[in-house]
Protein backbone atom coordinates (compact mmCIF):
# COMPACT_ATOMS: atom_id res chain seq x y z
CA UNK A 1 0.00 0.00 0.00
CA UNK A 2 1.06 3.71 -0.81
CA UNK A 3 2.57 5.97 1.88
CA UNK A 4 -0.08 8.61 2.63
CA UNK A 5 0.86 11.99 4.19
CA UNK A 6 -1.84 14.30 5.40
CA UNK A 7 -0.59 17.52 4.54
CA UNK A 8 -2.92 20.62 6.70
CA UNK A 9 -2.54 24.04 7.71
CA UNK A 10 -4.93 27.46 8.54
CA UNK A 11 -5.27 30.16 6.23
CA UNK A 12 -2.25 31.82 5.13
CA UNK A 13 0.16 28.87 6.68
CA UNK A 14 1.56 28.19 3.25
CA UNK A 15 -0.14 24.69 2.95
CA UNK A 16 -0.49 25.90 -1.05
CA UNK A 17 3.27 26.69 -1.39
CA UNK A 18 4.00 23.50 0.09
CA UNK A 19 2.05 21.10 -1.87
CA UNK A 20 3.51 22.71 -4.50
CA UNK A 21 6.43 22.44 -3.71
CA UNK A 22 6.03 18.93 -3.40
CA UNK A 23 4.56 18.32 -6.43
CA UNK A 24 7.47 19.67 -8.03
CA UNK A 25 8.96 16.56 -6.60
CA UNK A 26 7.15 14.33 -8.76
CA UNK A 27 4.83 13.36 -5.64
CA UNK A 28 0.88 13.22 -6.84
CA UNK A 29 -1.08 15.21 -4.31
CA UNK A 30 -4.83 14.52 -3.71
CA UNK A 31 -6.37 17.95 -2.31
CA UNK A 32 -9.71 18.02 -0.68
CA UNK A 33 -10.61 21.50 -1.87
CA UNK A 34 -10.94 20.24 -5.24
CA UNK A 35 -12.43 17.25 -4.37
CA UNK A 36 -15.23 19.01 -2.71
CA UNK A 37 -15.90 21.04 -5.87
CA UNK A 38 -16.04 18.09 -8.03
CA UNK A 39 -18.41 15.82 -5.94
CA UNK A 40 -20.84 19.04 -6.49
CA UNK A 41 -20.51 19.55 -10.46
CA UNK A 42 -23.06 19.25 -12.60
CA UNK A 43 -24.94 15.85 -13.02
CA UNK A 44 -22.74 14.31 -9.61
CA UNK A 45 -25.16 13.28 -7.05
CA UNK A 46 -24.24 15.28 -4.47
CA UNK A 47 -25.54 18.04 -6.05
CA UNK A 48 -29.11 16.18 -6.60
CA UNK A 49 -29.25 15.36 -3.02
CA UNK A 50 -28.31 19.42 -1.69
CA UNK A 51 -31.24 20.86 -4.22
CA UNK A 52 -33.85 17.70 -2.78
CA UNK A 53 -32.48 19.01 0.92
CA UNK A 54 -32.73 22.49 0.29
CA UNK A 55 -34.95 23.71 -2.62
CA UNK A 56 -33.86 24.60 -6.22
CA UNK A 57 -32.94 27.91 -4.96
CA UNK A 58 -29.44 26.15 -4.94
CA UNK A 59 -28.66 25.98 -8.86
CA UNK A 60 -27.89 28.62 -11.10
CA UNK A 61 -29.94 28.78 -14.15
CA UNK A 62 -27.55 26.67 -16.15
CA UNK A 63 -27.86 23.85 -13.23
CA UNK A 64 -24.56 24.60 -11.47
CA UNK A 65 -24.68 25.01 -7.61
CA UNK A 66 -24.86 28.95 -6.69
CA UNK A 67 -22.78 28.89 -4.07
CA UNK A 68 -22.89 32.66 -2.48
CA UNK A 69 -26.62 31.43 -1.99
CA UNK A 70 -25.85 28.18 -0.30
CA UNK A 71 -22.80 29.67 2.15
CA UNK A 72 -24.97 32.95 3.31
CA UNK A 73 -27.76 30.08 3.84
CA UNK A 74 -25.77 28.10 5.57
CA UNK A 75 -23.91 31.57 7.78
CA UNK A 76 -27.91 31.95 8.81
CA UNK A 77 -29.27 28.67 9.71
CA UNK A 78 -26.92 26.76 11.94
CA UNK A 79 -28.47 23.66 11.12
CA UNK A 80 -27.80 23.96 7.80
CA UNK A 81 -24.40 23.33 7.56
CA UNK A 82 -24.48 20.16 9.54
CA UNK A 83 -27.27 18.94 6.94
CA UNK A 84 -24.89 20.16 3.50
CA UNK A 85 -21.87 18.10 5.37
CA UNK A 86 -24.15 14.93 5.84
CA UNK A 87 -23.95 15.15 2.12
CA UNK A 88 -21.04 16.21 1.03
CA UNK A 89 -18.40 14.01 3.83
CA UNK A 90 -19.24 11.10 2.71
CA UNK A 91 -18.80 11.66 -0.83
CA UNK A 92 -15.70 13.43 -0.62
CA UNK A 93 -14.52 11.30 1.57
CA UNK A 94 -15.43 8.25 -1.13
CA UNK A 95 -13.65 10.25 -3.65
CA UNK A 96 -10.77 10.79 -2.03
CA UNK A 97 -10.24 7.24 -1.14
CA UNK A 98 -9.93 6.58 -4.78
CA UNK A 99 -8.16 9.23 -6.19
CA UNK A 100 -5.22 8.15 -3.35
CA UNK A 101 -5.70 4.63 -4.18
CA UNK A 102 -5.09 5.38 -8.01
CA UNK A 103 -2.04 7.67 -6.92
CA UNK A 104 1.43 6.35 -8.70
CA UNK A 105 4.25 8.35 -7.01
CA UNK A 106 6.47 6.94 -4.25
CA UNK A 107 3.92 8.52 -2.13
CA UNK A 108 0.80 10.30 -2.10
CA UNK A 109 -0.28 13.49 -0.36
CA UNK A 110 -3.47 14.44 0.73
CA UNK A 111 -3.85 18.18 1.60
CA UNK A 112 -6.96 19.63 3.45
CA UNK A 113 -7.16 22.36 5.25
CA UNK A 114 -9.45 20.24 7.67
CA UNK A 115 -7.46 17.44 7.96
CA UNK A 116 -8.01 17.12 11.51
CA UNK A 117 -11.62 18.31 12.11
CA UNK A 118 -13.04 16.19 9.42
CA UNK A 119 -10.91 13.15 10.70
CA UNK A 120 -9.75 12.75 7.22
CA UNK A 121 -6.22 12.22 9.25
CA UNK A 122 -7.72 8.84 9.81
CA UNK A 123 -7.19 7.67 5.94
CA UNK A 124 -3.67 8.84 6.48
CA UNK A 125 -0.06 7.04 7.21
CA UNK A 126 1.54 10.51 8.86
CA UNK A 127 0.11 14.46 9.25
CA UNK A 128 2.29 17.12 8.40
CA UNK A 129 1.03 20.89 9.52
CA UNK A 130 2.32 24.01 7.95
CA UNK A 131 2.38 26.18 11.00
CA UNK A 132 2.52 30.32 11.05
CA UNK A 133 1.85 32.70 13.61
CA UNK A 134 -1.79 34.39 13.84
CA UNK A 135 -0.39 37.77 12.80
CA UNK A 136 1.76 36.14 9.74
CA UNK A 137 -1.29 34.01 8.67
CA UNK A 138 -3.53 37.25 8.59
CA UNK A 139 -0.73 39.51 6.90
CA UNK A 140 -0.50 36.89 4.46
CA UNK A 141 -4.61 36.12 3.47
CA UNK A 142 -6.07 39.57 3.57
CA UNK A 143 -3.02 40.50 1.13
CA UNK A 144 -4.16 37.18 -1.54
CA UNK A 145 -7.65 37.07 -0.87
CA UNK A 146 -8.88 40.44 -0.81
CA UNK A 147 -10.72 39.79 2.08
CA UNK A 148 -11.04 42.44 5.19
CA UNK A 149 -8.82 41.21 8.37
CA UNK A 150 -12.02 40.88 10.16
CA UNK A 151 -13.37 37.98 8.07
CA UNK A 152 -10.08 36.41 8.28
CA UNK A 153 -10.14 36.85 11.95
CA UNK A 154 -13.47 35.20 11.67
CA UNK A 155 -12.11 32.49 9.61
CA UNK A 156 -9.18 31.59 12.02
CA UNK A 157 -11.35 31.78 15.25
CA UNK A 158 -13.78 28.87 13.13
CA UNK A 159 -10.88 26.26 12.14
CA UNK A 160 -9.40 24.47 14.51
CA UNK A 161 -7.13 26.40 17.55
CA UNK A 162 -3.13 26.34 16.38
CA UNK A 163 -2.23 25.03 19.22
CA UNK A 164 -4.52 21.84 18.98
CA UNK A 165 -3.18 21.20 15.42
CA UNK A 166 0.22 20.85 16.76
CA UNK A 167 -0.78 18.53 19.43
CA UNK A 168 -2.11 16.41 16.47
CA UNK A 169 0.50 16.59 13.74
CA UNK A 170 3.23 13.79 13.45
CA UNK A 171 5.34 16.61 11.72
CA UNK A 172 5.65 20.08 11.83
CA UNK A 173 7.10 22.58 9.66
CA UNK A 174 7.34 26.48 10.91
CA UNK A 175 6.69 28.77 7.34
CA UNK A 176 7.82 32.12 9.09
CA UNK A 177 9.54 34.13 6.79
CA UNK A 178 11.62 32.74 4.00
CA UNK A 179 10.18 30.50 1.39
CA UNK A 180 13.79 28.67 0.84
CA UNK A 181 13.36 28.04 4.51
CA UNK A 182 10.20 26.76 3.98
CA UNK A 183 12.05 24.58 1.03
CA UNK A 184 14.86 23.16 3.12
CA UNK A 185 12.62 22.04 5.61
CA UNK A 186 10.35 19.92 3.70
CA UNK A 187 13.18 18.95 1.63
CA UNK A 188 14.36 16.94 4.81
CA UNK A 189 11.05 15.71 5.60
CA UNK A 190 10.52 14.32 1.80
CA UNK A 191 13.72 11.84 1.83
CA UNK A 192 12.33 10.64 5.06
CA UNK A 193 8.71 9.91 3.43
CA UNK A 194 10.22 8.62 0.51
CA UNK A 195 12.46 6.31 2.76
CA UNK A 196 9.20 4.93 4.83
CA UNK A 197 7.13 4.46 1.16
CA UNK A 198 10.25 2.16 0.69
CA UNK A 199 8.95 -1.45 0.24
Amino acid sequence: MTFILGLTGGIGSGKSAASQWFEAQGIQVVDADIVAREIVEKGQPALTQIKDTFGDWVLLEDGELNRRALREHIFKEPNARQQLEQITHPAIRSAIIQQLANATSPYVILVSPLLFETSQHQLTHRTLLIDASEDLQILRAAQRDEQSIDQIQKIIAAQMPRIKKQEMADDIVLNDGHIEHLYTQLETLHQQYLDRSKP
